[in-house]
């Protein structure tokens, strides 16, 4: 089982290639930075289970249906973007994470990530499966918590 710590922390390498000509990230790679952090999130916590093998392995879907972003400082390659990524709520059908992310310990953007549970193969709603229910509810931060 993993550490119980809630502030699971994600590294990416933020490249060239994910840079605009302003030298910094472009805009539409911050929310798949986020993205792929809350996947490396499930993954951790369900013993290598990420988005991928939930759906086929577990029939469990997690599709989005509230995401946002708030812009605080520019992201660039110069140094690794760490995305803290934190469970915020836990609903009977649904889980929303809150995702900070810094570069050099100052703080780029934050986001706030919002999934629904489903039966994957019938795209059907349903509640949160118990285990995902043990394995999320001890880890829940304070969404004014840093």
């Amino acid at each position: 089982m993993p550490d119980q710590n809630p502030h699971f922390v994600h590294e990416i390498r933020v490249t060239w290639g994910d840079c605009d000509p302003a030298k910094i990230a472009y805009t539409a790679r911050l929310p798949w930075f986020a993205l792929d952090a809350i996947n490396a999130w499930w993954e951790e916590h369900l013993g290598g289970d990420g988005w991928f093998q939930m759906e086929l392995d577990r029939d469990v879907g997690t599709p989005f249906v509230h995401m946002s972003l708030d812009f605080m400082s520019p992201v660039t390659p110069r140094h690794r973007l760490k995305c803290q990524v934190d469970p915020v709520k836990l609903g009977e059908t649904s889980i929303a994470f809150r995702v900070i992310a810094r570069q050099n310990g100052i703080e780029c953007f934050v986001g706030k990530f919002v999934c629904v549970f489903t039966v994957a193969s019938e795209f059907r709603k349903r509640k949160a499966p118990v285990e995902i229910v043990e394995i999320v509810t001890p880890l829940l931060v304070d969404a004014e918590s840093a």
